[in-house]
């Protein structure tokens, strides 16, 4: 696994909700809006977490359609095993692609008095 897929699976993982979404579609796969009735927060704040869950490879989706003629989406936890050691996180650190760099001077940083003037310290 590559640094930048360690860092994008660590901050899928670091939010309760997200770890909420895994423990509920662990037991048994769901669609968007009884996940949201089941864990009590809207259908557009899960729908975010889904789709961070999904980038890191952590749930996928499929479409279905009911008996009525709906088409659901449905969600799945989607296997993996997440084994850390100090050697797994030296191995993928050395493949963390570089920082961007900071803006190099003010007006990229958008430092801005309230009159649209920059700001001067001093």
């Amino acid at each position: 696994m590559t640094g930048d897929e360690l860092l994008r699976k660590l901050a899928a993982l670091a939010n309760p909700h997200r770890l909420r979404v895994l423990a509920v579609l662990a037991q048994e796969r769901n669609y968007v809006s009884q996940l949201a009735r089941e864990l009590e927060i809207s259908r557009a704040l899960l729908q975010v977490h889904l789709r961070k869950l999904e980038a890191a490879g952590f749930v996928s989706a499929g479409i279905e359609v009911s008996e009525d003629g709906k088409a659901m989406k449905f969600y799945e936890v989607t296997p993996f095993n997440l084994h850390l050691t100090p050697e797994a996180i030296s191995v993928a650190a050395r493949s963390l692609s570089a920082p961007s760099a900071p803006p190099a001077s003010t007006e990229e940083a958008g430092i801005f008095g309230t009159d649209g003037n920059h700001e001067v310290n001093g």
